[in-house]
């Protein structure tokens, strides 16, 4: 008689490594982890009211970690690409979402496109140092008539001569405002479609460039996140990178880096969350879990009764839950009425069930 095979289950506690991870990676996520612990994770709160300095991507190109994944002969470290992941997973103890997303436009947005496209005189003038940490980068592709919509931009740039003048606006920049330098998204060709797009590498001190101001948000303070214009702002034709009309290809090319590092990073800082909730001592939790009982309504499941959500307070006995369910409860509104808390009213003249 056949037996059935038996189910692979996922070991929650293991700490063992994904396949992907070598020994060498560990020993470089527990290097960055010490560090984001012990250099970044003690000015967090401090970062969220003035945003992280500049001396942060110093720091980090002194020890290395802006070029894990570059190659040695522009100042990397020559590692594979799973060590940039490593560095978007453990950048997370540094308790600044702002921060990691900052150094990531700069590791994992700008510098690939610039390595993969760019000339070997853009390469010398802004990847070595940006490894360093001596310049930093930042993306321009949002904009606040288009969104995120690449296909759907308005910035201009025209031929003048052996130049070009690029005019336009973009928005939520990270690093825009401390940027020496931005990986702009034009339109070179209104009428070209998908084939009209251009990429320049755009030092931010070239007049017309204008750092209109620094954006409030509601999360991601440690940020610097700017509302950029440009002006008749005038570079050469050497400032483009990779080809005129290549632009979508090319951004579309990086966007599928950049998603996957911010994955990563999610994850990452969602599992921290998790970690951290799953430490605090049990009796902490048992009294935090009363005090809200008592204190605070919040949705229950959608009753048996179509139509009808319920909004008692919690800590409500499990039978009573029932009743409510079948809707004995006043406080059981009709779903798609103005209100669905319970009203004072309500709540005083609920008659318990029998």
């Amino acid at each position: 008689m056949a037996t059935a095979e038996p189910i692979l289950k996922p070991d929650h506690q293991s700490k063992r490594s994904h396949f992907i991870f070598t020994d060498e990676h560990e020993q470089l996520r527990e290097s960055i982890r010490t560090f984001a612990q012990r250099e970044l994770a003690p000015h967090a709160e401090e970062w969220e009211e003035t945003t992280f300095p500049d001396s942060v991507f110093a720091r980090m190109g002194e020890l290395g970690f802006l070029g894990l994944d570059k190659p040695e002969q522009y100042g990397g470290q020559g590692g594979d690409y799973y060590t940039a992941l490593v560095l978007a997973e453990e950048i997370v103890h540094a308790n600044s979402g702002g921060l990691a997303m900052g150094i990531a436009v700069h590791t994992d947005m700008v510098m690939p496109p610039i390595l993969a496209f760019g000339t070997e005189a853009q390469k010398q003038q802004w990847v070595v140092p940006a490894i360093k940490g001596e310049r930093i980068l930042c993306l321009g592709i949002t904009e606040p008539d288009a969104g995120s919509d690449v296909a759907g931009i308005k910035t201009r740039a025209v031929r003048d001569g052996d130049d070009y003048l690029i005019n336009g606006s973009k928005t939520y920049i990270t690093n825009g405002h401390r940027a020496d330098v931005i990986l702009l998204v034009t339109k070179t060709d209104p009428d070209a479609g998908y084939d009209g797009f251009t990429l320049f590498l755009v030092p931010m001190d070239l007049p017309g460039v204008i750092r209109e101001k620094k954006l409030v948000k509601l999360g991601m303070h440690a940020s610097d996140t700017a509302l950029l214009a440009f002006q008749d702002v005038r570079v050469p034709a050497d400032a483009v990178l990779g080809q005129v009309g290549k632009g979508f290809y090319q951004i579309m090319w990086e966007l599928q880096g950049e998603r996957l590092i911010g994955a990563a990073g999610s994850v990452a800082g969602a599992q921290r969350c998790f970690d951290r909730r799953s430490a605090r001592p049990s009796a902490a939790r048992s009294a935090t879990s009363r005090s809200s009982a008592t204190s605070s309504p919040r949705w229950r499941p959608r009753s048996r009764r179509p139509g009808r959500w319920c909004t008692r307070p919690r800590g409500g006995s499990a039978a009573a839950s029932t009743r409510c369910a079948r809707s004995r409860w006043p406080s059981c509104t009709p779903r798609g009425s103005r209100s669905r808390w319970p009203t004072s009213a309500s709540r005083s003249t609920a008659a318990p069930a029998t």
